[in-house]
Order: structure tokens, then C-alpha cells, then sequence
């Protein structure tokens, strides 16, 4: 670690010096705490005295006999003379909660095998990017209750995303943190991933499988702001080291501590940190959260831009780029904040996707209005495309809309019981035909009509009602479509990739087409309550991909093969409907 970048905010690699390092018989440790009165580390019930090296902000113990494993503590003395004992801000590991000390780890420990991957990563511009998060915690559990460990979850977590045609994992925040109801976005340890399912080695297990496998893996990253425990970056030193000094801007609405990004130290330890993620575990992308959080004070426009958040976020993804190439970093941003995936060097933030929250509350409340609504606001579900162009979006149905009263996806849709499932259907496939990359949050693909809880994995008897069973076999089938139709995703961010056949004209009824090179893809909604008439040029001829009222997925229709071979198509759409076709030259 550079010390002038340490403090310019242009370091990238501070964890490869502060924190816990094994050396030798023993380790030695390193702090930062320019405000302390004296530091001591406490390890194997024995109390060391730090010493000040380089310039005196920094502490430093070396202590023989330390192994893997091994739990510590900084104790901080403050210069009103007390003194606080805090877990490391480096350290690689940290105790279960409610343990709060750090735990040394051997990162070199286990080798990757996934050089293949990692040399072809790239962020899929051109490429579908279907995505399926979760909750580690809570996808699945073991008999008694207990959680599995990262490793433990690899070979079924595979299996199942294979399965249902999704290419990509997004994990909810892995570092530590104290509070499950936090989901992990109340963080005390920045570099340590949670104990609740392992050790940083059996991490490195499951992503290194994942990647043999062919699946690409995406973690939540939380820039923003960090949990108020005293024990962990809260007044570190006894000052404001990590947040505000005042309260105005300290705390969050979340009530945690805001990061200050005036401070160089600050913004060294947030990029090294998401640098860690994706270097050392092999992480292929970072989901930045609360990103609107780092662009406004408070996350209120009204309040003013963050010069200081803004320039952060514009330099560390100008660093990862550089030092992690192919990696996605994907801003969770609601705001109109302009060129959110801009390049850095040309004056953007350098996300490469941001999501569409617009997108996603306009869509959703489409389809939960009544078809009367629908037919006098057509415009819920075209508005999108008159903004797309501006940004490179990806399409997020994530936890936070099936949480908090909220409903899940398939509760949201208009109708009783057995009515939601065929919308739900032709939901998704306008999802999959609309140009962006996708995300789904686990449970959405089952029909899962529980609002996800942290605390319960998710209800996966539902598979052995026949309704539930033949949805996730319509949304495995759409998926693979996706998977492998190069027009849904190869132009998803060029203006030729897509085009209105029918903008909604007629009530309900909605036509749009996806092409890229030579193939072409025409998709047909009927999305009102009564069978619609539907007529659409297609003198190239065609073939009917998938239709959302096959029998096979809980409709009422046999499956068809052919649209004419010249001609125009014509015939009824069923009511809450969607059919996909493939285009021949």
C-alpha cells in the first residue's frame, strides 16, 4: 500500500497492509486511527501494545503464535480517556453474531480453478445477462432449521439456475453485520464475509464452482453507509474518522452512519474494499446499493448534489475497470442523476447498467389495475421506451418489491387466485421481450405468494400444487428462450434492436418486435379481459416460439406450431395473453 494514495483517496489496495496478515510463526497487525491516544491488540486473552509506525496515524503488533482462525479485538483509547474495543475495518473474517471480535484468515488458502472464466469475463452488453438473486440465508435451509455453508450450497445452487435458465447469481450483501433483519445492508465488516454460512475459504469454494459451471456471480455491495455499533466504524479513533462529524448528514434514514467521502482515508477503504470482492473471491460484479444515497445529501435532491459522491463513485469504478477488467457494476439508483453509465472519461459515473426503477413501479402497477384502468393508461406500459436510450438499463424485480406489504410478483397481479397466474405469465414475457437485462429475486419464478422472510427459506412445496409446478415451467422454458435468442439481448442498447408493431392503439392490445444481424422477434399482448382480434404483417412467414396459455403452463391452449407461411397473421389473443414469434427472412 501507497500511503500518499492512502490519504489522496486514489488507493486501491489498503487490505493488503492494514488489517490481519500472517507471517512467519505468527501475524502481525496493522490499524488506522489518527486520533487515538494508543491502541492495544487483545488476542488469546492477552492484552499487546501497538506502536505508531510510518507517520503516527497508524498502529502496528507483531504476535507469534497466531493461526487461522484465532479471534482479536483493537482496543482504542480515546483522548477523552476512555477506550473502546472495536473489531478490525480489514479484517477477513469476523464471530458469529452476537461475537463481535474479528478473525484472522489465510486468504491464499484455497486455489481458484476458474482461470478459464475469469480470462473471457466481460461485462455482456452484447450478451444475455439474466440474473437470479438471493438470499443465502433464506433460499434454502437445512432440516433442523440451521443454514448451509457457502460450499454446502454450491452444487444445489447450480443445479437450480441451470434449471430454470438463469445465468447469473446476485448475492445479497455477504459482508458481516450484526442484525439479520438487516439482510446485510447494516454492515460492521466491510472485509469479512459473514460467519452465518462459513469462512472466506468455503466463499471462494462456491463462487470458483459457480464459475466451472458457467455461471456468473454478482454481489451486493454497500457503499453508503455503515451500522451504528460501537464496536464496529463508528468514531473508530473517538472522532468522526468514517462519518460525518455533524449530525445533519451523519445518519442515514436507515439510521446508520453516513460514509464521508471528503476523506480521502474514507474513500481508499471503500474502493480497496469493493477491489477485494472482486479480486481476491473472485466476484465478477458488484450491485453498488443506495447509490441515490451518494449522489444527494440524504438521498434528497432537493438538498443538493454531493460533489464528494459524486467524484468517489466516478473514480472508484474508473479503478475497478482498470484493475478487474470485464467486471459489472450496476448502480440500484431511482434518480434522474444524468449519465449514471456514462464512462468516467467521458464525464460519467462509469456504471456499466443501472437499474430501471421506473421500469419496474410502472409495469407492476399496469398489471395491477383492473383492465378498465388498463385501457384509459396505456402509457404505464410504453412510457419506458421514451427514456431508455438515456441510460443502459437493466430490467430489477428484487426483494424489496416482494417485502413490507408490498406483495410478492404474483399477488400483485389484478384477479383472484387462479386469474393471477396467466398475467403473471404475460408479465414476464414483456419483461423478456423489452430491450435491458433482467433480474429476478428468488421465489418470483415459483409463484411464491408468501412475502419473502429472512428468517424461513422459501416455500418450496409449492411445486406440488399443478399451478405452481406448470409456472415454473413457463418461466424455465422463457428463460432458456432468452438464453439463446440473440435479438432479446444483442441490441438491447441500440435504437434498431426494438420497435413499437402496436403502441396500445387498440385497448389492451400492445405489438413490439426484437431484432438483431438477421433475426427477428415479434411479440403480441392482449392484455385486456375479453378475446381480441389481432392482425399483423408478417409476409416473411414464422414460427409461434411460445405462447403464455399453452396448456403445458396452465392455460387452455394446445400447442401450436406455424404462423402462415405468407401473409398476415390474424386470429383471437386470448384475454391476458402473450405469444412470441420468430420472424423468417
Amino acid at each position: 500500500m501507497d500511503h500518499y494514495s492512502f490519504y489522496t483517496g486514489t488507493c486501491f489496495d489498503a487490505y493488503t497492509w492494514l488489517g490481519a496478515h500472517l507471517e512467519g510463526e505468527g501475524a502481525v497487525f496493522r490499524a488506522f486511527a489518527p486520533a487515538a491516544a494508543g491502541m492495544e491488540l487483545l488476542h488469546g486473552g492477552k492484552s499487546y501494545p501497538m506502536e505508531q509506525v510510518y507517520d503516527g496515524n497508524f498502529y502496528e503488533a507483531r504476535v507469534e503464535g497466531v493461526a487461522p482462525g484465532d479471534c482479536y479485538q483493537f482496543r482504542v483509547h480515546r483522548p477523552d480517556g476512555g477506550y473502546t474495543d472495536h473489531c478490525d475495518p480489514y479484517g477477513y473474517g469476523m464471530e458469529l453474531r452476537p461475537g463481535r471480535q474479528s478473525v484472522v484468515r489465510d486468504l491464499a488458502e484455497y486455489q481458484f480453478r476458474d482461470w478459464a472464466w475469469m480470462a473471457a469475463r466481460e461485462e455482456r452488453l452484447e450478451e444475455p445477462l439474466n440474473i437470479y438473486e438471493l438470499h443465502l440465508g433464506s433460499w434454502r435451509r437445512k432440516p433442523d432449521g440451521s443454514w448451509y455453508r457457502y460450499d454446502e450450497l454450491a452444487y444445489p445452487l447450480i443445479e437450480y439456475v441451470r434449471q430454470y435458465g438463469y445465468n447469473y447469481v446476485e448475492f445479497m450483501p455477504l459482508s458481516e453485520h450484526p442484525c439479520d433483519e438487516s439482510w446485510g445492508y447494516q454492515v460492521t465488516g466491510f472485509y469479512a464475509p459473514t460467519s452465518r454460512y462459513g469462512t472466506a475459504r468455503e466463499l471462494m469454494i462456491l463462487v470458483d464452482r459457480l464459475h466451472q459451471a458457467g455461471i456468473g456471480v454478482i454481489l451486493d455491495f454497500v457503499p453508503a453507509h455503515f451500522a451504528l455499533d460501537d464496536y464496529g466504524l463508528a468514531r473508530f479513533d473517538g472522532t468522526a474518522l468514517y462519518e460525518y462529524p455533524s449530525r445533519d448528514v451523519e445518519v442515514s434514514e436507515w439510521g446508520s452512519h453516513n460514509f464521508m467521502y471528503s476523506r480521502g482515508e474514507v474513500r481508499s477503504f471503500l474502493q480497496s474494499c469493493a477491489r477485494y470482492w472482486l479480486e481476491v473471491f473472485h466476484f465478477d460484479g458488484l450491485r453498488m446499493d443506495a447509490v441515490s444515497r451518494i449522489l444527494y445529501w440524504q438521498g434528497d435532491q432537493a438538498r443538493g448534489v454531493n460533489g464528494d459522491g459524486v467524484r468517489f463513485l466516478r473514480e472508484m469504478n474508473r479503478g475497478l475497470k482498470k484493475l478487474c477488467p470485464g467486471c459489472i457494476l450496476a448502480a440500484e439508483d431511482s434518480t434522474s442523476f444524468p449519465k449514471v453509465t456514462a464512462p468516467a472519461e467521458q464525464g460519467g459515473l462509469g456504471f456499466d447498467y443501472k437499474w430501471d426503477m421506473g421500469w419496474m413501479h410502472d409495469t407492476l402497477s399496469y398489471f395491477q389495475s383492473p383492465p378498465a384502468e388498463r385501457a384509459r393508461n396505456p402509457q404505464r406500459l410504453t412510457f419506458s421506451m421514451h427514456y431508455f436510450s438515456q441510460e443502459r438499463y437493466l430490467l430489477p424485480l428484487s426483494h424489496d418489491e416482494v417485502v413490507h406489504g408490498k406483495a410478492t410478483i404474483l399477488q400483485k397481479m389484478h384477479g383472484d387466485y387462479d386469474g393471477k397466474f396467466p398475467q403473471a405469465r404475460a408479465f414476464y414475457l414483456y419483461m423478456m421481450v423489452h430491450p435491458g437485462k433482467k433480474l429476478n429475486f428468488m421465489g418470483n419464478e415459483i409463484g411464491h405468494f408468501r412475502e419473502w422472510d429472512e428468517g424461513r427459506e422459501q416455500d418450496w412445496l409449492l411445486l406440488d400444487y399443478p399451478i405452481h409446478k406448470a409456472f415454473a415451467a413457463y418461466m424455465a422454458e422463457l428463460n432458456r428462450l432468452y438464453l439463446t435468442r440473440p435479438a432479446l439481448s444483442q441490441w438491447d442498447y441500440r435504437p434498431e434492436g426494438f420497435r413499437w408493431l402496436d403502441c396500445g392503439e387498440a385497448p389492451c392490445l400492445f405489438g413490439l418486435e426484437r431484432r438483431c444481424g438477421e433475426e427477428r422477434l415479434a411479440a403480441l399482448f392482449n392484455l385486456g379481459e375479453e378475446p381480441a382480434e389481432y392482425r399483423l404483417p408478417a409476409p416473411e412467414g414464422g414460427v409461434l416460439l411460445l405462447h403464455t396459455q399453452w396448456e403445458r403452463f396452465g392455460g387452455d391452449l394446445p400447442r401450436a406450431s406455424c404462423l402462415p407461411a405468407r401473409g398476415v397473421f390474424s386470429g383471437l389473443l386470448p384475454p391476458f395473453s402473450g405469444a412470441l414469434f420468430a420472424l423468417e427472412d
